[in-house]
């Protein structure tokens, strides 16, 4: 059975409703006080690629979850006045996150065009994950 909609046309769609801040931009975010980055990659990512210093690990699957104050799940990390910047490995899964956590009432949510993928290409820094 034919799908309706492929991951190409979500995650356009996506981006045409969300804010895509370059790499460049995240690199002058890093360590900001007013900043924090989530990134949404799988567990197995993080361990074998590390992740931006300082950035917190939420699980994609947990994303609405954990944003909705009414869910037994919920992290009080979303209720805080931040800039929410999203990345995964190419900034697909992002993408599509970032347009969720919008879409639930999120202010002030982003997501790094080109993901980490991008993050080390231009050389951010990398912490690697504690074993």
């Amino acid at each position: 059975m034919p799908i309706k909609v492929g991951y190409k046309q979500l995650v356009a769609e996506a981006e045409a409703q969300i804010e895509t801040i370059s790499v460049e931009e995240a690199l002058e975010a890093a360590g900001s006080e007013e900043a924090v980055f989530i990134d949404l990659r799988d567990i197995r990512e993080l361990q074998h690629e590390g992740k931006i210093p300082g950035a917190r690990h939420v699980p994609r699957g947990m994303l609405e979850f954990w944003i909705d104050p009414q869910s037994p799940y919920h992290k009080p990390l979303f209720t805080e006045k931040k800039r929410f910047i999203f990345y995964c490995n190419l900034g697909w899964r992002s993408a599509l996150a970032a347009q969720v956590a919008q879409t639930m009432g999120l202010e002030n949510v982003c997501h790094i065009g080109g993901g980490f993928d991008a993050w080390g290409k231009a050389g951010g820094p990398v912490e690697e994950l504690k074993k």
